[in-house]
C-alpha cells in the first residue's frame, strides 16, 4: 500500500455558544444537585464539585471502586449533565487564567488516569468515540476547498460539501464498571464540484450509510461499523463525455472497518485501524484499506473568542491504489 491521502487541518473549534451567566448558573445548580444525589443515594459527602459546561468533575481518590462506579452512574442521570469526569485527584482544583484569555486547566483536567462517563439510555447525548477531525469522510456537516495536482481528475479546484451525522440510539454501562458501549447509525452525503467550470459542475456524489457500535474504557475507545457506499457521477460530467470512450461504472460496495483510539495527556490523541469490502460492484475492486492519524485538541481555549485551537493529520492507504 504505497499510495496514501494526507489531509491536514489547522484551525480552531467553535465551542458551544451559550451566555456565560446562564451557563454559570446552570453549573452551580448541577453542583448542588449532584452533592444532594451523592449524599442521599450513597450516604457519602464529597468536597464541592467542580462543574463546567455541564461536565461534573468527581474526585474518586478516596472512594471505593463500587461507590465510584455507582456515583458516576447516578451523576450521569442528572438532567443537564453532559458528562462525568472521574479524577484520581483527591480534590478539585480551580482553573488559572493565562495571559491572552486562555484557560489553563489544573493537572486533573488533563491527567491520563481520568475517566469520562457519558449519560446512558435511549438517544443519549455525546459520543463515546470522538469524531476524527481531519478525516474528509467522517459523517459531519462541512464545506471545504481542495486543490488536486492530478491531471486525470476532472478539474483541480474542487469545492467539497458534506451533510451527515453520527447518531447514537442507545448507550449503557458494561457491568458494574466505568466502561460503556453504544450503538447507532452513521450516514452522510459527500459531493464534489469543479469550481473551474463555468457552472461549477457537479462531479460526483457519494452516499454512505452504516450501523455502528462503539465502546470506551478510560482513555481508550473503539469504533466499528458495517457500511454501504454508492457513488454517482454528476450530470454535467456525464454530458461532457458524450461521444468519447467514457464508460459508466456502477460503483457500489459494502464493507466493515474498525478504528482504535487512545487519548494521551494535554489533548493529544492517536488512532489507527483498517477495513475490508465484502460485496463489491465491480467485483475486481481491491478489498483492504488502512487508516491512522494524530490529533491535538488544545486543553486551553481562547475565552474571548469562544474557540479552541486544533491540529490534526489523517492518513489512508488503499490496496486499490497499491
Amino acid at each position: 500500500m504505497k499510495s496514501f491521502r494526507l489531509p491536514v487541518i489547522l484551525g480552531v473549534m467553535l465551542l458551544r455558544a451559550s451566555p456565560a451567566n446562564a451557563s454559570a448558573q446552570d453549573d452551580a445548580y448541577i453542583a448542588g444537585y449532584a452533592a444532594g444525589v451523592l449524599k442521599q443515594g450513597l450516604k457519602i459527602d464529597v468536597p464541592p464539585l467542580n462543574v463546567r459546561d455541564g461536565v461534573i468533575t468527581l474526585p474518586v481518590g478516596n472512594l471505593k471502586a463500587a461507590d465510584r462506579d455507582k456515583a458516576a452512574q447516578l451523576l450521569s442521570e442528572i438532567p443537564g449533565v453532559n458528562a462525568v469526569k472521574l479524577s484520581q485527584a483527591a480534590g478539585t482544583q480551580s482553573t488559572d487564567e493565562a495571559p491572552g484569555g486562555f484557560q489553563v486547566p489544573g493537572d486533573e483536567a488533563v491527567s491520563a488516569t481520568d475517566k469520562i462517563i457519558l449519560p446512558t439510555g435511549l438517544l443519549p447525548s455525546g459520543h463515546l468515540f470522538k469524531p476524527l477531525l481531519a478525516d474528509p469522510r467522517w459523517a459531519h456537516f462541512s464545506a471545504a476547498y481542495r486543490n488536486y495536482q492530478n491531471d486525470n481528475f476532472d478539474g483541480k479546484d474542487i469545492g467539497s460539501v458534506s451533510f451527515g451525522e453520527t447518531i447514537p440510539f442507545y448507550r449503557a454501562n458494561i457491568g458494574e464498571t466505568t466502561a460503556q458501549w453504544e450503538t447507532g447509525i452513521q450516514a452522510a452525503v459527500f459531493s464534489d464540484f469543479n469550481l473551474g467550470a463555468d457552472s461549477s459542475d457537479l462531479v460526483n456524489t457519494d452516499f454512505i450509510a452504516s450501523l455502528y457500535s462503539s465502546m470506551r474504557v478510560g482513555q481508550f475507545s473503539a469504533f466499528g461499523r458495517v457500511y454501504h457506499q454508492s457513488s454517482h457521477l454528476g450530470d454535467e460530467f456525464l454530458l461532457r463525455q458524450v461521444g468519447t470512450k467514457f464508460e459508466r461504472v456502477n460503483l457500489s460496495y459494502e464493507g466493515l472497518d474498525l478504528r482504535l483510539s487512545y487519548e494521551l495527556p494535554f489533548g493529544v490523541r492517536i488512532y489507527g485501524g483498517g477495513g475490508g469490502l465484502f460485496h463489491r460492484e465491480p467485483d475486481d475492486l481491491k478489498i483492504w484499506s488502512a487508516q491512522y492519524g494524530i490529533e491535538f485538541r488544545s486543553p486551553w481555549r481562547i475565552e474571548f473568542a469562544a474557540m479552541r485551537p486544533i491540529i490534526a493529520v489523517d492518513l489512508k492507504n488503499f490496496e486499490e491504489n497499491k
